[in-house]
């Protein structure tokens, strides 16, 4: 089995879990990133997507995530689909692991929200479905 992170989309519950259950994932955990991260809201969609970019550690923050494993076969089915401008690279857990997961090319950044302030995908979701105040 493969360990691979995911903060956005493909969360449980959200609308791309299915895609990970469907090549074998089990999921294994929530985890939190180390404080090196910047998460945005990329354009387009739907469905709506984040894209986690690594920074400085003083230009990031810790960011929610949950830890899924998939079998080999299943893990490169998986990442061959993965459309650009996300990428799979090693991203830094706060537990001290180094699983490979979702991480986002500078150039998809262009239109993009940065939600980092959110603490991640949940709660910016959660920001945006309150009511805007008139």
């Amino acid at each position: 089995m493969i360990e691979i992170v995911v903060v956005g989309a493909h969360m449980t519950g959200l609308p791309l879990n299915a895609e990970l259950v469907a090549q074998g994932g089990t999921f294994l955990r929530a985890a939190t990133t180390r404080p090196c991260y910047r998460l945005f809201a990329l354009a387009g969609g739907p469905p709506r997507r984040p894209g986690l970019l690594r920074v400085a550690p003083d230009a990031g923050a810790a960011v929610a995530a949950e830890v899924w494993a998939l079998p080999e076969d299943g893990f490169g089915r998986f990442v061959a689909g993965i459309p650009a401008p996300l990428c799979i690279g090693t991203l830094l857990l706060d537990d001290g692991t180094t699983p490979k997961g979702f991480l986002v090319e500078p150039e998809g950044l262009a239109d993009a929200l940065d939600i980092t302030r959110h603490g991640g995908w949940r709660g910016f979701l959660a920001a945006a479905a309150l009511p805007t105040p008139a």
